[in-house]
């Protein structure tokens, strides 16, 4: 593990509630759970988001990555804001470092709630060759593929407006970031750890994610003891922003379990 970076957080809601930690996609930052601030703060969760080393306002070291960088980074995090044990809610390379979290530092969660992840995500070759190319031509030369995966078709043309800010929000990933935390997925590979994973655990996921379909996450509920699953309808990778009222339901009924 290197050394942890002090990644750019947001903090909002009650100072003296239970906290909520959300973890973004690869080449997004902490805007992505927009959708899900207000309904959490609502019900008097403190909600922390944050940008993953290499995106957003956070620093970006030299690569590769690897998860246990992103855990530590995240451990660091909690540590900044003095939380012993927090709820965890990630997604794609979020969920990633939160199945990290939940083998490698369990007394650090309360719950774990994934969304359109995997626990290994290949072609290892996949990830090398997209590091490749963002590194010769930086981020905006995935861009457009990449919000197409995070979207369905019919959300794109209903909202092309919203679809422009995902885009250009890829785009602004700085490339050695996009492209280190590529090298990330390519070496991950949690399968044979998920039966450690102790945490109260939901597994979400988008009925049409062509980048971590429904199999990835039947994968992880069927690995971590006693995990729930649910599938959502009309979602693609980025459910959480397309499917803000249906993913902010079921984290809120797992918050409130686990409380």
């Amino acid at each position: 593990m290197s050394e942890p970076v002090k990644v750019h957080s947001v903090a909002e809601g009650p100072e003296d509630g239970p906290v909520v930690v959300f973890s973004g996609s690869l080449g997004s930052d902490h805007r992505m759970w927009e959708p899900q601030v207000e309904p959490l703060v609502a019900k008097g969760f403190r909600v922390i988001r944050y940008d993953t080393r290499g995106h957003g306002a956070s620093p970006v070291p030299p690569g590769p990555y690897t998860l246990e960088d992103l855990g530590g980074d995240l451990l660091a995090l909690l540590d900044e804001h003095g939380v012993g044990r927090a709820h965890f809610v990630g997604l794609s390379l979020g969920g990633m470092t939160g199945m990290w979290l939940g083998v490698n530092a369990p007394d650090r969660l309360e719950s774990l709630t994934l969304c359109c992840t995997s626990a290994k995500l290949g072609p290892p070759r996949m990830w090398a060759d997209r590091a490749r190319t963002v590194r010769e031509n930086g981020t905006g030369s995935v861009a457009e593929a990449g919000a197409g995966r995070w979207m369905t078709a019919g959300y794109a043309a209903a909202y092309p407006e919203q679809v422009g800010f995902l885009r250009e929000m890829i785009a602004n990933v700085p490339a050695e970031g996009y492209a280190a935390s590529c090298e990330a997925i390519e070496r991950m590979d949690l399968v044979g750890d998920l039966p450690k994973i102790a945490a109260r655990t939901l597994v979400i996921a988008g009925a049409e994610d062509p980048a971590t379909p429904v199999q990835h996450a039947e994968v992880i509920a069927d690995g971590i003891p006693d995990a729930r699953l649910e599938v959502v309808e009309g979602a693609a990778h980025l459910g959480s922003f397309e499917q803000p009222e249906r993913f902010t339901a079921l984290i809120l009924e797992q918050l409130e379990a686990a409380r």
